[in-house]
């Protein structure tokens, strides 16, 4: 049972994150194209530097589970690495119970009226010519701390399995 919330929490952030990534080829080629346009052909476009802006930040934010997923995250592992799989384990369920799950929690419940008063007036880009999607793009806040709860939590039962397995094989001997 735990197993299959463990592989269906993951599955999301994997196809999250397979999908996202591509968003940095695209990011890549329209960068390319807007230097071309503007310093080649004197062309500017405010939409397309607002859709480079846009699509770097879905890949940020809606790439944090998967990147956490994978274990690549941001760590200060000073102490951590040299811990043993069971002690890393602990170190994974605390600070997910302590720190992750209530920052998330904390911090999709802060943005609801934040996202709610931008989708209100389906607030748009303040630069003539910009986007008109700006609710949209404050609707990942939320979107990204749920993949990262639901990832969190994938990760403490995972951590526990670490902690169970190695309590059942110290029995054992």
């Amino acid at each position: 049972m735990l197993n299959k919330i463990i592989c269906g929490a993951e599955s999301i952030s994997a196809v999250v994150g397979k999908c996202v990534a591509w968003l940095t080829l695209v990011m890549m080629l329209l960068t390319c194209l807007i230097v071309v346009l503007r310093y080649g052909l004197g062309i500017g476009s405010i939409a397309l530097q607002e859709s480079v802006l846009y699509m770097h930040a879905m890949v940020f934010m809606l790439g944090a589970a998967y990147t956490f997923k994978d274990d690549e995250h941001v760590r200060v592992d000073v102490l951590y690495r040299d811990f043993s799989p069971r002690k890393k384990a602990w170190v994974n369920i605390l600070g997910g119970l302590f720190f992750l799950l209530p920052f998330c929690a904390y911090t999709a419940y802060m943005s609801i009226d934040y996202v709610a008063a931008s989708w209100r007036v389906l607030e748009t880009s303040q630069e003539p010519g910009g986007l008109p999607f700006v609710y949209l793009l404050k609707t990942l806040i939320p979107i990204m701390m749920a993949l990262l709860i639901i990832q969190g939590i994938a990760d403490i039962l995972k951590s526990l399995g670490v902690v169970f397995n190695k309590s059942q094989l110290t029995e054992a001997q």
